[in-house]
C-alpha cells in the first residue's frame, strides 16, 4: 500500500468535440506541473470529457487545487454552455468535480481541499457551487442534488440535453457562489468520497424506456445491487448504455454489474455488449503517478 499522502481529482467537462477548447483547458492545468493529468476519457456522443488529476497533498495551497482551479477557469472561458448538446445529463460547463483520497490521505483531509476549491469557484469565478459527500456538512449525496436540480430530465428531443439552464433561478441554495446561474456557465457540483468506479454497459437497442426498466432493477435505489447507481443513456444509433457509478467497487465491481445487466436484458429480449470502465483503477492511478517521479519533488 502506498504510504504517501496523495490526492486525486476527477473533473467532468461538458465538451469533447471542440478540440481547440480541450487543448486550452489542458494547457491551463499543465502550467501546474506538480499536479499531473493521469487519465483523459473522451466521449463524443455524450459530448463530455473526464480528466483525472493527481498530486501530493501538501499544507497550504495544494498543487491539485491550483491545477483544477486553472482547468475549471479555462473551461468556463473556452466553452459556452448555451451551445452544448449531448446525450449525457449535465448542470454546467464543469458538470462535476470529485476528490478522492489516495495513499495515506484521509477522507477529511481531501474534503478540506474540495471545500477550498468550491469557495474559489464560487467567489472568484462567480459560479453557483454545490457540495456533497464528506465535503458537505451533512454528507449530502450527489444524486440528491442532481434530482433537486432536475439533472436527469432531458431538455431536447427526448433523450438529449441541450443549451443552458431553463431558468437563472436555482431550486436549491448553493453552498458557494451566487444564488443565480449564468446561462453560459451553469452550476458546479463538488464532492469528496472514497474511490468510485464508473462502468458503462452497452445494450443494442434504442428502446430507452426498456433499458430504464433494467436500470431500475440493477441499481440499489430500485432494490438491485448494493452500492450501484445507474441511469439509461442513449449512446448513438440503436445503442443505449447502462451507465453505472460503483460506490464500493471492492465489493461490487464491473464484472458483477455486467452479469446482472446481461441477466436482466435477457428477460427484455435485448442484446448486451461488453462493458467498459471510463477511468483507470485506483491502483493503476497511483502506479501511473508514481512512475512520473513527481512525488520526489519538493
Amino acid at each position: 500500500m502506498c504510504k504517501l499522502m496523495l490526492a486525486c481529482c476527477k473533473v467532468y467537462i461538458s465538451e469533447s468535440r471542440n478540440k481547440a477548447a480541450l487543448n486550452l483547458i489542458e494547457r491551463a492545468a499543465k502550467r501546474h506541473p506538480k499536479a499531473a493529468i493521469i487519465n483523459k476519457f473522451v466521449d463524443e456522443t455524450y459530448n463530455r470529457v473526464g480528466y483525472t488529476l493527481v498530486s501530493k497533498l501538501t499544507s497550504g495551497m495544494c498543487p491539485l487545487r491550483s491545477a483544477v482551479l486553472a482547468l475549471v477557469k479555462a473551461a468556463f472561458e473556452a466553452v459556452n454552455f448555451e451551445l452544448h448538446c449531448g446525450s449525457h445529463p449535465r448542470l454546467g460547463v464543469v458538470d462535476h468535480i470529485c476528490f478522492h483520497p489516495l495513499g495515506s490521505t484521509s477522507l477529511e483531509q481531501i474534503a478540506g481541499t474540495a471545500r477550498c476549491l468550491a469557495a474559489d469557484i464560487g467567489s472568484c469565478l462567480q459560479v453557483p457551487t454545490f457540495l456533497y459527500g464528506a465535503a458537505h456538512k451533512d454528507g449530502r449525496t450527489l444524486d440528491s442534488i442532481r434530482r433537486e436540480l432536475g439533472y436527469f430530465k432531458p431538455s431536447f428531443n427526448g433523450n438529449q440535453w441541450s443549451g443552458g439552464p431553463k431558468s437563472e433561478s436555482l431550486s436549491l441554495i448553493p453552498d458557494e457562489g451566487p444564488t443565480q446561474t449564468a446561462q453560459a456557465k451553469g452550476a458546479v457540483v463538488i464532492g469528496a468520497t472514497r474511490w468510485v468506479d464508473n462502468y458503462n454497459v452497452p445494450i443494442f437497442s434504442s428502446d430507452v424506456a426498456g433499458v430504464r426498466r433494467i436500470v431500475k432493477r440493477v441499481s440499489e435505489r430500485g432494490g438491485g445491487l448494493p452500492s450501484i447507481q445507474a441511469m439509461a443513456l442513449a449512446h448513438g444509433e440503436n445503442v443505449t448504455e447502462v451507465a453505472c457509478n460503483l460506490l464500493n467497487p471492492g465489493k461490487i465491481n464491473g464484472d458483477l454489474v455486467q452479469l446482472e445487466v446481461e441477466r436482466l436484458a435477457k428477460e427484455e429480449n435485448m442484446s448486451v455488449g461488453k462493458g467498459y470502465y471510463t477511468d483507470l483503477s485506483e491502483e493503476k492511478i497511483i502506479e501511473s503517478y508514481l512512475s512520473l517521479g513527481l512525488q520526489d519533488e519538493n
